[in-house]
This record gives C-alpha cells, sequence and structure tokens, in this order.
C-alpha cells in the first residue's frame, strides 16, 4: 500500500510546486530595467548627454533618471514592477514619450533605437531648427561651439577662449583664466606640445577654421593632470557621417590676409578616413610707446621714450590624416598624423630718446626683425575597448609622440652702434602614454575611475649671441663668450583613482586622489648653473551637487575642491638674457619652485521655460609659493648701453595670494527672431611683491561679454558682440582695461550647400594693450596698437551631408556628469 501512496503523494507534491514556482518568480523579480539608445532622426547620429526620465504614469511623479552616454545609449535599471511614462528631452529637439509596463513575466524592457526629431518653430516666414548654443554653461565647464561664434571667423584660438568669463589676453596672445596663465592645453584630449606664451607651437597658431569644439574646464578632477589654473581642451572637426563629407573654404581680410581651409571625410564600413588642411598667411601692422623714469644707483635721473611701427607676418600650415576603425562592436582602433608649419616675420623700426638729470641726448633709431620658424609632428595611437554585457565599462589607452624644432634669429639694429642678434634653436620631444579604466559598479549608479600615464619631455637647444661693426652692420660674428647651449629633461609618471555614486534622493558624490612625481633635469653651458627638482605631490579632488529639479540638470547645485600645482616652464628657468628690444631682455630662474594652490567653487545652474538659462559661480584660489614678474635695472648694462636704461625681467618666488571672484551666464530669447547671451565676471585679484615695501596688493577686476544674435530672414544670421575686460595688476604696477565691438552676417546659400560669411572685427578700433608699473626706482608706461580692425569676407562649399550650422538657438544645452 505504501508504495502505491509514494507516487501519489510525489505528484501531488509536484503540482504544489509547480503553483508555487510562478509566486517564488514574482518574489524574485520585484525590479527590472529599462534601456534604449537615442539618434537624431535626420542625420543618424548618437545623441550624447540627452535627459532620460521614468515617471509614474498614474501621477507623473520621478522614479528615476539617467542621461544618456556617448554613444547615445541609457539604461535605468533596479526599477520598481509597474506601469512608467518614460520621457527623454534635450534642447533642439522634440520631446519623446514612451508607456511601458515592467511585470514578473518582462521585467525588462529594451525599446530598441529611438530616434528624436529636431524642434522647428515657424516664425512669420522664418523656419528656425534648434540647435546648440555657441557657449553651453555646465557647473564647471564652458563648451564653445566653434562653427557658430561667428566672432571667430579668420581668427585663432585665442578669438574662440575670448568667449569665456574671466578670460583675458594680453598683447602678447597669452591667455589667463581667473587671473593665471597657466594653464594645461590638449589638443582632442591630448598633448599637443601647445604652448600659452611659451615656445613652441602657440594658441594664436591655431585657426578657428580647424577647431570644432574648445572645452574649457575650471576646476578639474583628479582625473585630469593636476598643473595649471585649468584645463582648455581643444576639438579639432571631425565628421563620422557615413559617405563622403567634407568642406572648402577660404576666408580673405583686407591687408593681405588669407586662410583657406578643407577637410575630407570619408566613412565607410568599419572604417573612417579624415583629412583636412588649414592654413593662413597674414599680415598686421602695429603701432607702439613707451616711457620709462629711473633712480639709477649713482643718483641720476634717466628719462627715455620709445616709439614704433611694425610689420608682422603670420603664417600657419596644417595637415591631419586619421583613421578610425572599429574591429567589432567592443573595440576600436584609432591613428592619427599631424605635421605643421608655423613661421612669423616681424619687422620694427624705432625712435628712441633719452635724457639724464634733463640733459637731452641726440635720437636714434633703430630696428628689430624676427624670422621665427616652428615645424611640429604630432603622431597618436589610441585604443578603445567597451562591453555591451555592462554599459559604461570601458577601457582606453593611448600612445603619442611630438616632435617641435624651432629656429628664431632676433636681430637688432641701433644707429652710431653695433648691432646684435640672437640666434635660437629649439629641438623638443615628448613622448605620452596613458591608460584609463572605467567600471560601473554593481548599484549601477555608482563607478569607479582609475589611470596611469607617463610624459617625458626633452628640451635642447642654443642660444648664441653674434655682433656685427657699425662699418659693416650685416657681418656678424659669434661672441663666444655669449654662447649657450642648453639640456632639460622633464619626466612626469602620474596615477589618479576616483569614485562617484550618489547619496539619497538628489545628491551626488565625486572623490579622487591624484599623485604626480616629478623630475626635472637641466643644465646650461656658458650659463649660471644647473636645475634639479625631484619631488612627489598628493592632489585630492572632491566634487558634491545635488539636483534641485523635477529632471535631471534644470536645477542644481554644485559645490568642488581641488588642489592644483603650477610648474614653471622651461623659458622661466633659463638663466641666459633673452633680449625683447635693445632696453629690455628676460632672464630665467634656475631656483624658481612650483607654486601650489587650493581651488574651490560653488556653482549653480537654473534651466527655465522659455529658454532661459543662468548660471552662476563663486569661486576662490590659495596660493602658495607664488611666481611672479619682476623687473628691475640692470645697472652694469645701462652703463654700457648706448640706448638707455637697460632693464631684466626675470621671476620669483613671492609668497601667497587669495584670489576671490564670481562668474555668471545668463542665455535669454528677448523675441523669437533676437536671443541675448552675457557673459560677465568679478574678482578680487591678489599680487603678492617682494618689492622694495614686500607689500601685498590687491584690486578688484572683472570682465563683461554680450552677444546679440539676430535671425531676420530663415538663411540669414546676425551676431552682434561686444566685450570689456578692465583694469588687472601685475607683479608690480597694472594692465588697463580695453573693449571692442564686432560685427558678423553670414548668409547660406544654394539650399544650404554653401555660406557667405562678412565680419568686422573691433568695428570702434577701440581694443589696445596698455601698461604700467610703478617701483620707487622704475616708472614705466607701455601702449601696443595691433591692427585689430579688420574686415573678413569668407566662403565655405559644403560636401556630401555636410551642412552650414543654423544660428538660432532655442535654449541651452547643459552637459551632465561632473563638469570634470
Amino acid at each position: 500500500m505504501k508504495t502505491q501512496l509514494l507516487p501519489s503523494r510525489a505528484l501531488r507534491c509536484l503540482g504544489l510546486l509547480l503553483m508555487l514556482l510562478p509566486m517564488g518568480l514574482r518574489a524574485q523579480n520585484t525590479t527590472g530595467s529599462v534601456s534604449g539608445k537615442l539618434l537624431d532622426q535626420a542625420t543618424k547620429q548618437a545623441l550624447p548627454f540627452v535627459n532620460v526620465v521614468l515617471l509614474r504614469a498614474q501621477d507623473s511623479t520621478l522614479v528615476t533618471g539617467a542621461q544618456t552616454s556617448e554613444d547615445g545609449a541609457f539604461m535605468l535599471d533596479k526599477v520598481a514592477l509597474g506601469r512608467y511614462m518614460l520621457r527623454a528631452t534635450v534642447i533642439g529637439y522634440q520631446p519623446i514619450k514612451r508607456t511601458l509596463v515592467l511585470a514578473a513575466e518582462a521585467p525588462v524592457v529594451q525599446l530598441g533605437t529611438l530616434a528624436l526629431h529636431p524642434t522647428v518653430t515657424q516664425l512669420k516666414g522664418v523656419t528656425v531648427t534648434g540647435q546648440k548654443e555657441t557657449v553651453q554653461n555646465d557647473l564647471g565647464k564652458r563648451v564653445i561651439n566653434v562653427e557658430k561664434d561667428l566672432s571667430s571667423v579668420g581668427g585663432t584660438a585665442v578669438n574662440v577662449l575670448q568667449n569665456v568669463p574671466s578670460v583675458a589676453v594680453d598683447a602678447n596672445g597669452t591667455v589667463s583664466l581667473r587671473g593665471s596663465s597657466n594653464l594645461t592645453i590638449l589638443i582632442d584630449g591630448k598633448p599637443a606640445g601647445t604652448s600659452n606664451g611659451g615656445t613652441g607651437s602657440k594658441l594664436d597658431q591655431i585657426p578657428a577654421s580647424r577647431i570644432s569644439q574648445v572645452e574649457i574646464i575650471t576646476n578639474p578632477s583628479a582625473k585630469y593632470d593636476a598643473s595649471g589654473a585649468g584645463v582648455i581642451n581643444i576639438i579639432t572637426k571631425k565628421e563620422r557621417k557615413n559617405g563622403l563629407n567634407g568642406q572648402i573654404g577660404l576666408v580673405v581680410g583686407n591687408g593681405d590676409k588669407y586662410s583657406p581651409t578643407f577637410s575630407l571625410n570619408r566613412r565607410q564600413g568599419a572604417a573612417n578616413w579624415n583629412l583636412s588642411y588649414n592654413g593662413r598667411d597674414q599680415r598686421y601692422t602695429d603701432q607702439s610707446r613707451g616711457t620709462q623714469k629711473a633712480l639709477l644707483p649713482t643718483g641720476e635721473t634717466v628719462y627715455t621714450t620709445q616709439q614704433g611701427k611694425g610689420i608682422e607676418r603670420r603664417i600657419n600650415h596644417s595637415l591631419n590624416l586619421g583613421l578610425e576603425y572599429d574591429l567589432n562592436e567592443e573595440n576600436n582602433l584609432s591613428f592619427s598624423l599631424s605635421p605643421s608649419l608655423e613661421g612669423e616675420k616681424n619687422l620694427n623700426t624705432q625712435t628712441l630718446t633719452t635724457t639724464i638729470d634733463e640733459q637731452q641726448k641726440p635720437d636714434q633709431l633703430g630696428q628689430q626683425e624676427v624670422d621665427v620658424d616652428v615645424f611640429v609632428w604630432n603622431a597618436d595611437a589610441s585604443y578603445r575597448r567597451t562591453w555591451k554585457a555592462l554599459k559604461g565599462r570601458e577601457l582606453t589607452s593611448n600612445a603619442g609622440w611630438v616632435k617641435i624644432t624651432a629656429d628664431v634669429p632676433f636681430t637688432q639694429r641701433l644707429s652710431n652702434a653695433p648691432s646684435q642678434r640672437q640666434e635660437f634653436a629649439v629641438d623638443a620631444t615628448i613622448a605620452y602614454g596613458t591608460l584609463d579604466y572605467v567600471l560601473p559598479l554593481a548599484d549601477g549608479k555608482s563607478k569607479l575611475e582609475t589611470g596611469l600615464k607617463v610624459q617625458t619631455t626633452w628640451n635642447n637647444g642654443t642660444a648664441d649671441q653674434l655682433t656685427a661693426p657699425t662699418d659693416r652692420p650685416n657681418d656678424f660674428q659669434l661672441n663666444p663668450e655669449r654662447a649657450i647651449q642648453y639640456d632639460f629633461r622633464e619626466v612626469l609618471p602620474a596615477a589618479y583613482l576616483t569614485f562617484q555614486r550618489p547619496l539619497g534622493t538628489g545628491y551626488s558624490v565625486q572623490g579622487g586622489l591624484r599623485a604626480e612625481y616629478t623630475n626635472l633635469s637641466g643644465s646650461v653651458q656658458g650659463g649660471q648653473g644647473q636645475v634639479k627638482l625631484d619631488y612627489l605631490s598628493l592632489f585630492p579632488s572632491a566634487t558634491l551637487s545635488r539636483e534641485l529639479g523635477k529632471e535631471p540638470g534644470q536645477n542644481r547645485l554644485q559645490l568642488s575642491y581641488a588642489r592644483r600645482i603650477d610648474r614653471p616652464n622651461f623659458m622661466q628657468q633659463l638663466p641666459f638674457q633673452l633680449y625683447q628690444d635693445a632696453r629690455n631682455y628676460r632672464l630665467g630662474n634656475p631656483a624658481l619652485r612650483a607654486e601650489f594652490s587650493h581651488n574651490i567653487e560653488l556653482g549653480h545652474q537654473l534651466n527655465l521655460n522659455g529658454g532661459t538659462s543662468i548660471t552662476a559661480t563663486l569661486f576662490g584660489r590659495f596660493t602658495q609659493d607664488v611666481v611672479q614678474r619682476i623687473r628691475t635695472i640692470d645697472t652694469a648694462a645701462t652703463r654700457l648701453n648706448q640706448a638707455g636704461v637697460v632693464t631684466a625681467e626675470t621671476y620669483r618666488n613671492v609668497g601667497h595670494t587669495t584670489n576671490l571672484g564670481a562668474e555668471m551666464t545668463w542665455n535669454q530669447p528677448l523675441a523669437k527672431w533676437w536671443r541675448v547671451g552675457l557673459t560677465g565676471s568679478l574678482y578680487r585679484c591678489q599680487i603678492a611683491s617682494n618689492a622694495a615695501a614686500d607689500k601685498q596688493r590687491s584690486a578688484i577686476a572683472g570682465t563683461l561679454r554680450l552677444n546679440n544674435s539676430f535671425t531676420p530672414r530663415p538663411t540669414l544670421d546676425v551676431q552682434l558682440t561686444g566685450s570689456l575686460r578692465s583694469a588687472t595688476l601685475t607683479a608690480q604696477g597694472r594692465q588697463l582695461a580695453s573693449g571692442g565691438l564686432d560685427l558678423a552676417v553670414r548668409q547660406r546659400l544654394f539650399q544650404d550647400r554653401a555660406a557667405l560669411t562678412l565680419r568686422v572685427s573691433d568695428l570702434f578700433n577701440t581694443q589696445v594693450s596698455r601698461s604700467e608699473i610703478t617701483t620707487e626706482t622704475l616708472q614705466t608706461t607701455t601702449r601696443y596698437k595691433n591692427e585689430t580692425r579688420v574686415g573678413w569676407l569668407g566662403f565655405t562649399w559644403y560636401i556630401g551631408a555636410t551642412k552650414p550650422p543654423k544660428k538660432i538657438e532655442s535654449q541651452p544645452q547643459g552637459g551632465g556628469g561632473f563638469g570634470g
């Protein structure tokens, strides 16, 4: 009997188990996930940084949200089962909505590819298509879309950067951000040997026509190099559309100014080839005037003036050849090779006067000739690995090599005096390698990033001084006592680790630590000694942000901190005399130390209905061992010099400073055909000085920029831009205020196959560089007026799917993440 009951009981147990199994599955699958990918309906390009939110169907309350990755993908996981409304919104596109249900039997919803349509608004016959802003402002980060900035037509990277609050540019084209000119400059996220006022490829030698976007990160995290007050990343133009695409153009300015450009891209299958050329051959005139009043140790008072006129020719030819190849959906390789030739030829004539204790000396005529040739080779290879099974997981590696050679002969001629020539030869090499890894953690909202980097720079060169007698002004002979050879090497290995995760409702936190080891060695034969530095530094960073609105990016508050370093460049440390003219020279300081700073930034971003956007930032920088330029009288050289007082400019560590400030951007549509953007900054600039009284000096400085964009007709765009920069402090004086107004007009032609652009820079010719130095023994004034009022006419023909940018923006598009 028992043997008959066993099968019966087994069947009943099996039936009960089968009944309970679905209940058990339901109990285990209490959460689900939603994923998909967003594309532009017209171009089929991925849409990164799109806000995707999940709302409860019955009351539209926010459940969770995310932003799409660079390939347009998104993932919302650990979502409770139920009925929801998914909404994706991005500026310039119509919102997309989808109703979905997460059920126990189907807890995973894969929406596949979703296409967003660009917004189109009819304005009494004017068709306006939503586009990105000229300047996109996010907390801690600015993105400038160069193609939309008509004020940069015919210009360079320096003109582009003038869009950014707290940016100032001096007469030499050196860019400073929040009072500091030490900036990390990258091209496509990689070192490229680009300098900011130093030797090598300069920012004012990079044509704006080569640039797609410029990113400025004001308080970078530990992921980025710790050097400098911020990071400038110049993103060059690259097409990724299928088929053959590109553009060819020419910009012409009055007074012999030409800028040709050409780019061609072909994407077929797994391969994406691109070839581009950018050229520049432009002539400029300038006028300068300077005065000096010096009190010599002998008790004599020397008053001198210097007035000159110059002609400058700037030449640039750059070529880029690149290849991106998709090995499969998870592996990608890219290669690029970029040679460039840069030149600058300058001829300046001067009239010099000297008065000693009210006794007038005979006037002298001077002439300066500069002929700079810089050749740069840039080679780069990258590998990228992603995982389809885990969105956001990524491994990238990059290796590159930059070779810079430069020849700089600088000749000075003075009436009734021997002619002088300095010949500089620069041979620099930069080799670097990086390895970065991003790992999303199990909760789906946190991530870990880590990486390694090593960069080595070799700088070798010569600086020779030659002299020609008065009766044979072109017969230059080498002066062996002033023949200098230098050899510098800098090795910078680094490692970093950052961690990001949400903290409760609306809060996110990111923390990181970067370690950098500095090994610098150099020697100068014929100079004043050697340079040797060897130290390890730690750079922590932290960011706390909170979303105050219903959707990500709508109303956001963020607090960030980072420790930074400002390493002196080798030109600041080379101990030899570099004459700028007959009365002024620079002398490096081999004992110069790096300056360290603590940087704090508090920002608030608010995006309102109707297209209004306001971003406000408070920042502070607290710096130790501040490096400042110091100008003194070289008494010995003055006695020997027949041109009057000779001053020496060098660099010193002069204490600590505290700089505090505020920035604000405001974007507002005033009418359907008129949009205005206002950016401004106000900051307290403190200068440490070890002049005679050893006093701290401080002043309030500011910048203001107002941009007006008009669309009077469907294919006609007008841009009027005004800028003003207040006076700023220097180590021993100040740089006086300057400002200007630019006007630009763009007409799209032949059904968007071409565009014609007219621009007048500095419409009222008001941009002048003026500076003053005031010490107990030296007072100087300098006025430099470059040719800034220029009329530019540009024509561009577009190939394939490439189209001219449309200028009316519907509202700003802020980025996500932590802005660096």
